[in-house]
């Protein structure tokens, strides 16, 4: 046998380029070199628990042995296979799957590879389903500031203008309504001066907007805001009233993560299309969906083209559809609400966060807990303080202002106590700057 290879982490910092990092002074990377259940294993020993769910996909935690053999019984008959003038059982049963525990109207399934695809294939279905109508004047998009859709070139033109971190591409991208974010807190009372300003904006540009985009309850990497029921609700009504599309983007929401299993049940609406990723598959492969209306679907269908103009090539990936399909079914089939809600009910010593003079808010919905520094305390430097998370034995990546946890679903007490205790005692210490 083999010696065990270590992982050559100069080849690492030399050549290759790591999410939002520098090449000329990249922050340190951690050898990993397994998973499982909430653990990630270093080359160098330590034991780290999980309070990120590897950017919020893996619900189930790692090497779960129902999603392992799902994927095995799989590659075994194939991996792959194009999804043009092709279909599979993975497939079929993955899009029966979503269609019934999505919102009733949403019956049609377009299958992408990553959530940015998902929202570009969202604008597509909106802009392409207006020109199907022969309306050519609705060719831009409202959406609230402080959101996030993702990373490629349409996605980045509705995320935040200005604090963003695609902001120094305003000059290239199109350009876009922005209306003020939601402000009324999810657990406070509704302000209906929102509904008003709202409606201005719509009054004033639905002619052009072909649809609002949002992040439905929580607004998430454009600063963790968790907003009032009622603001999604009067979005819906307007977008109604106005003839506008309503896209819900709950790429990070989506299967259980706010207490429902989708955030829209919180306003109790349904969007005209819906975009799905991250915890589709239970973190163990790159997949999405995008899924729409009867109405939606027709109209492109019968428009100019006769056909939805996209289709990445690994669409439909099997190997990925068949691990959705079992890491769905492992999803219902345990009581994940009380799992949420034991969750959320952990989180709440996040709360002794508040007596510290760095701390400008400490918020909680489902299994999301965030502590936000305030104004003077600054950005947190990402180095500093996930080297110290790695000497407490937990692996929490923040940004910004924002130290927060989405932990896997299957996170114990123990576990959720050491997170906790990890962000306490990192911004008691000032280990974040």
């Amino acid at each position: 046998m083999n010696e065990k290879q270590t992982i050559d982490l100069d080849f690492d910092r030399e050549h290759i380029w790591h999410p939002y990092t520098s090449m000329t002074q990249p922050i340190p990377v951690y050898p990993v070199t397994h998973a499982n259940h909430n653990l990630i294993h270093l080359e160098t020993g330590e034991q780290l628990i999980d309070g990120m769910a590897s950017w919020w996909s893996a619900i189930h935690g790692y090497n779960h042995p129902t999603l392992n053999a799902a994927m095995v019984e799989q590659i075994n008959s194939m991996s792959h296979i194009m999804f043009g003038g092709i279909t599979h059982n993975s497939a079929v049963e993955l899009c029966k799957k979503l269609v019934a525990i999505t919102p009733e109207s949403l019956t049609k399934v377009f299958l992408a590879d990553s959530g940015s695809v998902s929202v570009e294939v969202a604008i597509k279905m909106a802009l392409q389903y207006w020109l199907s109508q022969g309306i050519s004047t609705k060719q831009k998009l409202m959406t609230p500031y402080k959101g996030y859709h993702g990373d490629t070139f349409a996605a980045m033109s509705v995320c935040d203008p200005v604090n963003s971190m695609h902001s120094l591409y305003s000059g290239f991208l199109p350009e876009h309504i922005f209306v003020p974010a939601p402000v009324s807190q999810f657990s406070s009372k509704f302000n209906q001066a929102e509904a008003q300003v709202l409606e201005r904006y719509f009054k004033a540009h639905h002619n052009q907007v072909a649809a609002f985009i949002i992040e439905p309850i929580v607004q998430n990497a454009g600063g963790m805001n968790f907003y009032h029921p009622d603001y999604l609700a009067c979005v819906r009504t307007l977008c109604s009233q106005y003839n506008v599309l309503l896209i819900c983007d709950e790429i990070a929401t989506g299967f259980g993560r706010t207490g429902k299993l989708f955030a829209v049940e919180h306003a109790d609406i349904e969007p005209d299309i819906l975009c799905i990723g991250k915890a589709l598959t239970g973190g163990s492969m790159t997949l999405s969906a995008t899924l729409t209306s009867e109405k939606i679907a027709t109209g492109i269908s019968e428009g100019e083209a006769g056909v939805l103009m996209h289709g990445p090539t690994f669409m439909g990936n099997p190997l990925a559809c068949a691990v959705a399909c079992a890491s769905i079914d492992l999803l219902l089939a345990q009581d994940w609400q009380l799992r949420i809600s034991d969750i959320n009910s952990q989180l709440q010593q996040l709360n002794k966060c508040r007596e510290l003079n760095d701390v400008a808010d400490v918020r909680t919905l489902g299994a999301i807990g965030v502590v936000e520094l305030n104004d003077a305390a600054g950005s947190v430097d990402v180095a500093k303080i996930q080297a110290y998370f790695v000497e407490q034995g937990v692996w929490i990546r923040p940004f910004g202002k924002l130290i927060y946890l989405m932990p896997p679903y299957i996170s114990d007490a123990n576990s959720i106590k050491t997170l906790c205790d990890a962000i306490y005692n990192a911004i008691k210490g000032k280990h974040y700057a």
